[in-house]
């Protein structure tokens, strides 16, 4: 047993120092970005902020709405051949630059990947997604992929520290998923114990990949599109949502009314709900990791998006970056021990 004394950061420990700047409006603000990745030697372009591979958020309906804007879905995994299908004759000509198919590692679901990317070898990024991304046999199953599938661009998480990012990109990994226990819907930290802040973890994770020419991805523990500009201020590459795009009529999950109000279920991954869905319940050796809630529906996603990308606009001019690029150069976190004013909140 070891303790490290040095302290841990997430987003609600900093806010953003202010700087002089030339910009004269959020208007000129660019919030694109482009990547060639590590190992697939692909290039990308678009807004670097993804939707997350969970049911209730990682939808085809989520994907396309956010496409509109350049922005990144990772489809979840449990959509049939079929329904891969239909979707892909129906979506517009582009869409799969900003879409990933999500896998796990187990024999089932490596040959549902090989199906879909036989049958549609335009799709492009492969998501590799398990919660636990320090096992042996995980970057074994990383490389597997790599050599399965040399010219696909590979994300693979979650991971939270530097020396796993190095493992995973050196696996094959183009970008590394980062975040353990930080979703709102996540339980991990209490049923195990075992978590790290997220503004720390993505400050040494995005220092390890970027040393070897990788990125990351922030997944994990936003609640406001300030927090979103905290991680790209961070040194994150893309930053993922759930519980911000849940609750929308392109999001997911069962639409329920209560006493004439309107809610939508938003549950983990790892939830009781999830895998009594998708598993046929939580197998004897293990917990549920995963909270199923009811978020208030929120119509569509497309003013939740405005919100967001009018909100990481508007933090580039307070630190006078002109591109998203710019925003980790510069910014300056101060710590603090409040955020913001609550005596009118709900």
């Amino acid at each position: 047993m070891r303790i490290e004394n040095d302290l841990k950061l997430g987003f609600k420990d900093v806010m953003i120092r202010p700087k002089r700047s030339t910009l004269k409006s959020r208007s000129e603000v660019t919030l694109e970005r482009n990547f060639r990745f590590l190992n697939s030697k692909t290039s990308w372009q678009g807004v670097p902020i993804m939707a997350a591979n969970m049911d209730t958020v990682g939808t085809f309906e989520m994907a396309l709405a956010l496409a509109e804007h350049k922005l990144f879905t990772a489809i979840h995994k449990h959509y049939t051949l079929e329904q891969w299908r239909v979707f892909l004759n129906q979506a517009p000509s582009g869409i799969e630059n900003h879409i990933a198919i999500s896998t796990g590692t187990s024999i089932e679901d490596s040959n549902k990947l090989e199906a879909v990317l036989k049958a549609h070898p335009i799709l492009k990024f492969i998501c590799i997604d398990v919660a636990n991304g320090y096992s042996e046999y995980f970057a074994e199953f990383v490389q597997a992929t790599r050599e399965a599938y040399p010219d696909k661009v590979i994300i693979a998480g979650n991971v939270v520290t530097g020396e796993m990012v190095e493992q995973l990109l050196l696996s094959g990994a183009d970008i590394v998923k980062v975040g353990i226990g930080p979703g709102s819907v996540c339980t991990t930290r209490v049923k195990t114990g075992v978590g790290y802040p997220q503004l720390s973890a993505i400050i040494e994770c995005a220092d390890a990949a970027h040393g070897l020419g990788g990125q990351i991805i922030s997944d994990g523990g936003c609640a406001t599109p300030g927090d979103i500009a905290k991680a790209f201020g961070a040194g994150a590459d893309f930053v993922m949502l759930g519980g911000m795009l849940a609750g929308h009529t392109e999001s997911g999950g069962d639409l329920i009314t209560k006493n004439g109000e309107r809610y939508k279920q938003f549950y983990g991954m790892s939830s009781t709900t999830a895998m009594e869905k998708h598993v046929g319940g939580v197998a004897d050796y293990r917990a549920s990791e995963g909270k199923t809630v009811e978020v208030p529906y929120r119509g569509a996603v497309k003013e939740t998006l405005q919100d967001i990308l009018g909100g990481l606009r508007s933090t580039c001019t307070y630190v006078g970056a002109r591109r998203l690029k710019e925003l980790t150069k510069r910014t300056t976190f101060i710590r603090v021990a409040e955020q913001e004013n609550q005596v009118y909140s709900s």
